[in-house]
């Protein structure tokens, strides 16, 4: 009896967390119509923040991937001193709060921070651009690339690598040979989830880049206004960034089994 009275007190709680977590997201579903959604996709609050999103954090996701990936292969196959401060430091955006991230990118790129005068004198500018929308991104997005093709690259057969040394192909041969192909659910995965973070970023955005229309205003800050003076926009945006996350999130999940627990042990 008791037994039984564990586990209806157990599926109890199970069913009650899981409408608790569906609760919010049948909401927001609810509140729109696809028609009315269709109709706003051509006003300009919502169009230009769509845009800004789509062009920012696919460039931010093609940044992380081209310099992640031989950072992470660095980190899956090589020790070297210092490698446990590296990595909590490619981590350490994952358990910042945003505000604190902005506030540090403005610090060093901003006009008169650390790097910022140098670019200055080249003439780049970071704050309250595009270029810094992408920026902040890239700050924020980076270890979620990172740890899961962490996790792929360190899965590759040593043997396999080996065997291709012996046949006479040298390091970046059999990088580009064995490893990348052999480890490219854990790329996709990676950089799903980097889109999926870059395209839903907002503390780090509005205290670096600001929250200017068409310019830095991407869809996350763009419901933040939104819910100022218009909340069918607001729930119209909040609409699209849980389905295009959503979208990712099921590319993540189409990867090979056990790939989310490696990510998990990769991270730690």
């Amino acid at each position: 009896m008791r037994t039984r009275l564990l586990r209806l007190a157990i599926l109890a709680g199970v069913a009650g967390l899981l409408l608790f977590l569906l609760l919010p997201f049948l909401s927001l579903i609810l509140r729109v119509s696809p028609g009315v959604l269709l109709g706003r996709l051509g006003e300009p609050l919502v169009l230009d923040a769509l845009r800004l999103s789509l062009i920012t954090s696919l460039c931010s996701t093609a940044l992380i991937v081209a310099l992640g990936t031989p950072l992470a292969w660095l980190l899956a196959t090589r020790r070297f001193p210092g490698k446990r401060l590296i990595e909590g430091l490619i981590d350490l955006p994952m358990v910042l709060p945003p505000t604190v991230a902005g506030l540090a990118l403005l610090l060093a790129f901003g006009r008169m921070g650390l790097a910022g005068r140098a670019l200055g004198v080249a003439g780049i500018t970071l704050p309250f651009t595009t270029l810094g929308v992408v920026v902040a991104q890239v700050f924020m997005s980076a270890p979620f690339f990172i740890a899961p093709v962490r996790a792929g690259f360190s899965s590759v057969d040593r043997r396999l690598l080996d065997v291709a040394s012996t046949l006479g192909a040298n390091e970046t041969h059999a990088f580009r040979r064995v490893a990348l192909p052999l480890a490219r659910p854990a790329l996709i995965a990676g950089a799903a989830m980097a889109c999926a973070r870059a395209l839903g970023e907002f503390g780090a955005t509005i205290t670096f880049a600001g929250n200017l229309p068409a310019i830095t205003q991407t869809m996350p800050l763009g419901v933040y206004m939104a819910l100022q003076s218009d909340l069918d926009a607001a729930i119209v945006l909040s609409v699209l960034l849980l389905l295009m996350s959503f979208g990712l999130l099921l590319v993540l999940r189409a990867g090979p089994p056990g790939l989310l627990s490696r990510i998990g042990s990769a991270s730690r």
